[in-house]
């Protein structure tokens, strides 16, 4: 069946499709060191299905069970409503965590919608834009929750709703699985990487980062450039999670030019984390490094080097600026590495090139999945193209 979702159905005010809306008391709770997981907006992003752990806060037994009025379940959509509105992700079975203030999370009534469907609306670019258009405040914007019944969702039959909504969620689903994966051979790579090289350094020769690699000198055409082959501050993403594609081109005629097995790190703000290895050909701003290897055998190497906590802490420790400080290039190259062996590398390589590539086949694959649902779900609830030709 091919129809417009937007047209062609009747739509229901958001209110009237939720059984429960999950709120706390619109006050700062008070965290602890440990305990129950408190979910703050910076865990959603529209990126993840689910929240982002790794940015948890937490709260006592006594906050958890007296500062709520009610507890999300697995299911329920969280909907972030200050600072960026609109953001959503779903709550993950199992759960054990609270809710921060400027958030909620909806509970779908499941006998009127099926709730990945509505998850899916939410975060389509027509409900996003009501959303916007909605919001509150100039310097931090804001969408009130007597809103929500403004937010029209269109309902077409159930199966419907079905196929789209399982759609967009195994698509999103298998680019998770994804990450995590990439997580533990990170993980894995890096583990090697500090048994081998330094955790036994009294074995090895020493020597400084200048000796394995050098600052990429080498420009590229930006017209040689795509979205997805320029690396900007803004597009690479903390927390050693990769990159996303860059939302546009410099305007000069040139810029930096990177190589497959340079390894590229913001320079503004290093404490962020952000590392990101060239796979293949591609160029960069110049607030971002490029660290070419001296020699193609380390690349994998420089990487697991660059990689490690202690070099960012290293770079955070000679940055120069207060508001926005900047890596110190010189002071970089100085950092303390091993300088291993052919033999050493070589059996290194062995086990890091595979890691490497398997991180970066299942990111590209990712970019592929984000591409697929960015651009098939519209042209779904567009008519575009017909649901019923859609299979799992």
């Amino acid at each position: 069946m091919r129809f417009n979702l937007w047209e062609d159905c009747n739509r229901v005010p958001l209110t009237e499709l939720l059984s429960f809306i999950v709120d706390n008391r619109g006050k700062t709770v008070p965290t602890a060191p440990s305990g129950h997981k408190l979910i703050a907006t910076n865990c959603v992003t529209n990126n993840t299905l689910f929240p982002v752990y790794d940015k948890i806060r937490y709260l006592s037994e006594e906050t958890y069970q007296t500062w709520f009025r009610a507890h999300p379940i697995p299911g329920d959509i969280l909907f972030v409503n200050k600072g960026t509105p609109g953001r959503v992700c779903l709550v993950p079975d199992p759960v054990d965590f609270c809710i921060a203030q400027d958030m909620i999370a909806l509970r779908a009534d499941e006998s009127k919608i099926y709730p990945k469907y509505l998850f899916t609306v939410l975060r389509s670019r027509e409900i996003q834009q009501q959303i916007y258009n909605t919001n509150v405040g100039d310097v931090i914007p804001h969408f009130k929750k007597q809103f929500l019944d403004q937010l029209l969702i269109p309902i077409p039959e159930r199966s419907i709703q079905e196929s789209i909504g399982d759609l967009y969620y195994v698509l999103s689903l298998k680019a998770e699985r994804n990450k995590k994966i990439n997580d533990n051979l990170a993980d894995l790579l890096q583990t090697i990487y500090q048994e081998r090289f330094v955790n036994d350094i009294l074995a090895v020769n020493q020597g400084v980062l200048s000796d394995i690699c050098s600052y990429s000198r080498d420009k590229v055409a930006v017209s040689e450039l795509n979205i997805r082959t320029y690396f900007s501050t803004e597009n690479m993403l903390s927390g050693k999670a990769g990159s996303t594609e860059a939302t546009s081109l410099p305007t000069t005629s040139q810029t930096i030019a990177c190589h497959k097995g340079d390894t590229l790190i913001s320079n503004i703000r290093p404490y962020f984390k952000k590392i990101v290895y060239c796979e293949d050909k591609c160029g960069c701003s110049t607030d971002v490094l490029c660290f070419t290897p001296s020699q193609p055998r380390y690349s994998a190497y420089l990487f697991s080097t660059l990689y490690a906590d202690k070099f960012f802490a290293f770079m955070v420790a000679g940055s120069k600026g207060t508001k926005m400080p900047r890596g110190d290039k010189q002071q970089i190259m100085t950092y303390p590495v091993v300088l291993p062996s052919e033999e050493e590398l070589a059996g290194f390589n062995t086990i890091a090139s595979p890691l490497l590539e398997q991180i970066y086949s299942n990111r590209a694959e990712n970019k592929r999945l984000s591409i697929l649902r960015d651009t098939l779900l519209p042209k779904l609830m567009s008519g575009e193209i017909d649901v019923s030709a859609v299979q799992l």
